[in-house]
C-alpha cells in the first residue's frame, strides 16, 4: 500500500505510523525535529493521548528507537517536550524522555529552554497562599538536543546559512517566542515555524534531510522547504496530512514562487 500522501520537489508527507513504517531507510536522516504527543489528554483525531504513564514511556521508547536507527552517524535530534506535567499526578516528563533516549543509544548534547511567555495557561495554584500543597508550574517547554555517534558534522554540503546575529542569539539556550494558535492552524498542538526554523539553521547544512515523525500541522516541512532542506514528515492521521499539505502549498511553495517571480522581474 502506498503511504506517500504528498510530494513536491524535495518534500514528502507519509501517511503512516512512526513506530511501524518502513518508508524511511536507516542511516538516511541528518536531522530529526519533532514534538511527540504529550499524553495530557489532547483531543487528537487518531491518537489516544490519555494512556498510563508507564505505557506512554513504553510508546516513547519504541518511536525513539526508530529515530535512532534512521539517523546518520553524525545525525542530530531536536526533541520538543514538556519540562513536566501535573495532570493526573506530577511527572518529570523531560527528564524521563531524555533518559529513555539515552537508553536507546542517543548521546546528550544540551537542552534549550523554550519560554513561550504564556502564563495564562496556568490552571491551578494548589493550596492558595498556603504551604500545605502549592503547585509550581513553569510556562516553558524543552528542546532536548541529542545526537547519534559523533557531534561534529562531517557529512552533507558543509554549507551553513545562519547569520551572525542568529547564531549569537540562538546558541543562548533560552529561546523566547510565542506558541502557535490552535484556532488559526486547525490542529490541537501546532508548533510555531520559528522553532523548526531555528533548529534547522543551527543544526543542519543546506540540502540536509530533515525528518518529523509526528508531522501534525506541517511546520517542520514548511521550515525545511523555505530553508532549502529536504523534508520528510510522517503523520498517522489523514486529516492532519491534508492540513500539512495545504499549509505547505500556501505558506511555502506559493511563497517561493512569488520570490522567484519577483527576483526575475527585478532583473
Amino acid at each position: 500500500m502506498n503511504k506517500n500522501y504528498f510530494s513536491h520537489d524535495n518534500i514528502r508527507i507519509i501517511n503512516d505510523d512512526a513506530i511501524s513504517t518502513d518508508a524511511i531507510e536507516n542511516k538516511s536522516i541528518d536531522l530529526i525535529i519533532t514534538s511527540p504527543p504529550y499524553n495530557v489528554d489532547i483531543k487528537y483525531n487518531s491518537h489516544n493521548d490519555k494512556i498510563s504513564y508507564s505505557d506512554y514511556l513504553d510508546f516513547s521508547k519504541k518511536w525513539l528507537s526508530r529515530c535512532f536507527n534512521w539517523l546518520k552517524d553524525d545525525g542530530r535530534f531536536c526533541l520538543n517536550i514538556p519540562l513536566d506535567k501535573n495532570k493526573d499526578g506530577q511527572q518529570s516528563v523531560g527528564a524521563d524522555l531524555t533518559n529513555i533516549a539515552k537508553s536507546v543509544g542517543f548521546k546528550y548534547h544540551s537542552t534549550i529552554i523554550w519560554n513561550e511567555g504564556n502564563i495564562s495557561r496556568r490552571t491551578a495554584w494548589g493550596s492558595w497562599m498556603s504551604a500545605r500543597a502549592p503547585y509550581v508550574i513553569a510556562p516553558v517547554e524543552l528542546i532536548v538536543i541529542l545526537y547519534k555517534n559523533e557531534w561534529r558534522k562531517t557529512t552533507g554540503s558543509g554549507i551553513s546559512d545562519i547569520k551572525k546575529d542568529e547564531f549569537m542569539g540562538w546558541t543562548n539556550g533560552v529561546w523566547t517566542f510565542s506558541g502557535e494558535s490552535k484556532k488559526k492552524i486547525g490542529h490541537p498542538t501546532p508548533f510555531p515555524l520559528e522553532l523548526p526554523q531555528r533548529c534547522i539553521k543551527l543544526f543542519s547544512f543546506v540540502d540536509d534531510v530533515v525528518l518529523d515523525p509526528f508531522l501534525g500541522s506541517g511546520s517542520t516541512l514548511i521550515a525545511a522547504y523555505l530553508n532549502k532542506r529536504k523534508g520528510i514528515g510522517i503523520e498517522i492521521d489523514k486529516t492532519y496530512c491534508e492540513l500539512a499539505k495545504k499549509r505547505l502549498k500556501n505558506e511555502a511553495i506559493e511563497q517561493q514562487k512569488l520570490v522567484l517571480e519577483n527576483t526575475k522581474s527585478a532583473h
